[in-house]
């Protein structure tokens, strides 16, 4: 099952997008900018060989619901999102708010 819902976020609109897979969930939250996801998110891949696309991208693990990845540290942030001010241990929600 696929579930999309829009989360308000100190004013600012963001999509959630929740995915039932087997034995897991795939969890993100974007905007037009960027997006934080669960631990499927391979940020190696997007810094090493898709650099030049530029993802602004943030990976929380052992999220099991939009509301803990909103609430988790990030484990892992793409270049891009570093030159945002994004960095680990900040909270998603908190980087989010970095994106728009």
């Amino acid at each position: 099952m696929i579930d999309l819902k829009p989360v308000d976020i100190k004013g600012h609109t963001f999509l959630c997008v929740s995915v039932e897979l087997p034995k897991t969930n795939l969890l993100v939250v974007t905007n037009d900018k960027g997006y934080i996801m669960c631990g499927a998110l391979d940020v190696s891949l997007l810094n090493e060989k898709l650099k030049d696309r530029k993802v602004i991208a943030g990976r929380a693990v052992g999220v099991k619901t939009i509301e803990q990845l909103l609430e988790a540290p990030l484990e892992s942030v793409t270049y891009e999102a570093e030159s945002l001010g994004i960095h680990r241990g900040m909270i998603g929600k908190e980087a989010l708010l970095k994106m728009v």
